[in-house]
Protein backbone atom coordinates (compact mmCIF):
# COMPACT_ATOMS: atom_id res chain seq x y z
CA UNK A 1 0.00 0.00 0.00
CA UNK A 2 1.17 3.50 -0.72
CA UNK A 3 2.25 5.73 2.17
CA UNK A 4 -0.57 8.22 1.52
CA UNK A 5 -3.18 5.45 1.63
CA UNK A 6 -1.72 4.22 4.90
CA UNK A 7 -1.81 7.75 6.37
CA UNK A 8 -5.47 8.18 5.35
CA UNK A 9 -6.35 4.81 6.89
CA UNK A 10 -4.61 5.83 10.12
CA UNK A 11 -6.41 9.21 10.15
CA UNK A 12 -9.86 7.62 9.93
CA UNK A 13 -9.01 4.68 12.16
CA UNK A 14 -9.13 1.90 9.58
CA UNK A 15 -5.84 0.47 10.75
CA UNK A 16 -7.36 -0.43 14.14
CA UNK A 17 -8.72 -3.91 14.74
CA UNK A 18 -12.39 -4.36 13.93
CA UNK A 19 -13.41 -5.04 17.54
CA UNK A 20 -11.71 -1.86 18.73
CA UNK A 21 -13.52 0.24 16.08
CA UNK A 22 -16.81 -1.43 16.96
CA UNK A 23 -16.28 -0.66 20.65
CA UNK A 24 -15.53 2.99 19.86
CA UNK A 25 -18.66 3.26 17.72
CA UNK A 26 -20.78 1.84 20.55
CA UNK A 27 -19.34 4.49 22.87
CA UNK A 28 -20.14 7.25 20.40
CA UNK A 29 -23.69 5.99 19.84
CA UNK A 30 -24.25 5.64 23.59
CA UNK A 31 -23.10 9.20 24.21
CA UNK A 32 -25.30 10.49 21.38
CA UNK A 33 -28.39 8.65 22.68
CA UNK A 34 -27.73 9.85 26.21
CA UNK A 35 -27.44 13.41 24.90
CA UNK A 36 -30.73 13.11 23.03
CA UNK A 37 -32.45 11.69 26.12
CA UNK A 38 -31.14 14.49 28.35
CA UNK A 39 -32.14 17.13 25.79
CA UNK A 40 -35.63 15.63 25.49
CA UNK A 41 -36.25 15.56 29.24
CA UNK A 42 -34.63 18.93 29.90
CA UNK A 43 -36.80 20.77 27.39
CA UNK A 44 -40.08 18.93 27.76
CA UNK A 45 -42.81 20.80 29.53
CA UNK A 46 -44.62 19.14 32.40
CA UNK A 47 -47.73 21.03 31.34
CA UNK A 48 -47.85 18.92 28.20
CA UNK A 49 -48.69 15.90 30.33
CA UNK A 50 -51.57 17.77 31.95
CA UNK A 51 -55.09 17.80 30.54
CA UNK A 52 -56.19 21.29 29.46
CA UNK A 53 -59.77 20.12 28.82
CA UNK A 54 -60.02 18.91 32.41
CA UNK A 55 -58.22 22.10 33.49
CA UNK A 56 -60.86 24.22 31.76
CA UNK A 57 -63.62 22.41 33.67
CA UNK A 58 -61.85 22.74 37.02
CA UNK A 59 -61.05 26.40 36.29
CA UNK A 60 -64.66 27.12 35.39
CA UNK A 61 -65.93 25.52 38.60
CA UNK A 62 -63.30 26.93 41.00
CA UNK A 63 -61.49 29.92 39.52
CA UNK A 64 -63.73 31.71 37.04
CA UNK A 65 -65.64 33.60 39.73
CA UNK A 66 -62.52 35.75 40.26
CA UNK A 67 -60.57 35.04 37.05
CA UNK A 68 -63.17 34.93 34.24
CA UNK A 69 -61.50 35.55 30.90
CA UNK A 70 -58.08 35.70 32.54
CA UNK A 71 -59.00 38.81 34.56
CA UNK A 72 -58.64 39.35 38.28
CA UNK A 73 -61.69 40.84 39.99
CA UNK A 74 -59.86 41.28 43.31
CA UNK A 75 -56.57 42.85 42.13
CA UNK A 76 -57.13 44.17 38.62
CA UNK A 77 -53.43 44.48 37.69
CA UNK A 78 -52.66 40.85 38.57
CA UNK A 79 -54.44 39.17 35.68
CA UNK A 80 -53.75 35.77 34.16
CA UNK A 81 -52.57 37.39 30.92
CA UNK A 82 -49.12 36.35 29.77
CA UNK A 83 -47.46 39.72 30.41
CA UNK A 84 -48.81 39.89 33.97
CA UNK A 85 -47.84 36.28 34.69
CA UNK A 86 -44.31 37.04 33.46
CA UNK A 87 -44.15 40.30 35.42
CA UNK A 88 -45.09 38.57 38.68
CA UNK A 89 -42.95 35.46 38.09
CA UNK A 90 -45.91 33.16 37.53
CA UNK A 91 -45.44 32.20 33.89
CA UNK A 92 -44.62 28.54 34.51
CA UNK A 93 -46.58 25.46 35.45
CA UNK A 94 -44.56 25.14 38.65
CA UNK A 95 -45.30 28.71 39.78
CA UNK A 96 -49.01 28.45 39.00
CA UNK A 97 -49.23 25.08 40.75
CA UNK A 98 -47.60 26.59 43.85
CA UNK A 99 -49.93 29.62 43.79
CA UNK A 100 -53.08 27.51 43.38
CA UNK A 101 -51.95 24.94 45.95
CA UNK A 102 -50.83 27.36 48.67
CA UNK A 103 -52.74 30.54 47.83
CA UNK A 104 -51.28 34.00 48.43
CA UNK A 105 -52.70 37.30 49.64
CA UNK A 106 -56.39 37.40 48.67
CA UNK A 107 -56.22 34.12 46.75
CA UNK A 108 -57.24 31.11 48.83
CA UNK A 109 -55.27 27.86 48.88
CA UNK A 110 -56.84 25.01 46.95
CA UNK A 111 -54.73 22.29 48.56
CA UNK A 112 -57.19 19.82 49.99
CA UNK A 113 -60.03 21.13 47.80
CA UNK A 114 -58.47 20.04 44.53
CA UNK A 115 -56.37 16.98 43.79
CA UNK A 116 -52.77 17.57 42.65
CA UNK A 117 -53.57 16.40 39.11
CA UNK A 118 -56.50 18.86 38.96
CA UNK A 119 -54.18 21.69 39.97
CA UNK A 120 -51.69 20.61 37.30
CA UNK A 121 -54.52 20.61 34.75
CA UNK A 122 -55.56 24.12 35.80
CA UNK A 123 -51.96 25.32 35.45
CA UNK A 124 -51.77 23.84 31.95
CA UNK A 125 -55.08 25.47 31.04
CA UNK A 126 -54.03 28.87 32.39
CA UNK A 127 -50.74 28.75 30.47
CA UNK A 128 -52.43 27.66 27.25
CA UNK A 129 -55.02 30.44 27.58
CA UNK A 130 -52.37 33.02 28.46
CA UNK A 131 -50.48 32.05 25.30
CA UNK A 132 -53.71 32.69 23.33
CA UNK A 133 -54.41 35.94 25.21
CA UNK A 134 -57.54 34.28 26.68
CA UNK A 135 -59.34 34.31 23.33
Amino acid sequence: MAATQMTIMEDIGLNKPLLQREHEMKKIITVMLLGIAIFTFAFSSPALAADTVSGAKVFSANCASCHAGGKNLVQAQKTLKKDALEKYGLYSAEAIIAQVTNGKNAMPAFKGRLKPNQIEDVAAYVLSQADKDWK
